[in-house]
């Protein structure tokens, strides 16, 4: 397992040092983080936290995993890797319309 897990069903009021604390008690936290809407800055409902050595995931997940945090339970597993993200440029230029048309 690697050391990097996802957690989800997160509380939107979780914040990233709730995540740390939550996850503290199994071993070294070496980062947390609730991933923030930019729109609406608030909560997606999901994080990632990082533990020190694959063991302590593997701890976090089997001592954690459904725990309650800040009234929810949360879901556990470990993190995928990141999908590359499609080219979302719309171009440039253009535009305009119209007029009249006489």
């Amino acid at each position: 397992m690697a050391n990097k897990l996802f957690v989800g069903s997160l509380a939107y009021t979780a914040t990233d040092d709730d995540l740390q604390q939550f996850f503290a008690q199994v071993g070294t936290v070496v980062s947390a983080k609730v991933i923030i809407d930019r729109e609406t800055n608030r909560s997606k409902g999901f994080g990632f936290v990082e533990m020190s050595t694959d063991d302590e995931a593997k701890a976090a997940v089997d001592q954690l995993n459904g725990k309650d945090l800040n009234g929810r339970p949360v879901a556990l597993s470990e993190a995928r890797p990141q999908a590359p993200r499609e080219n979302r440029s719309f171009g440039g230029g253009g535009g305009g319309g119209g007029g009249n048309r006489y």
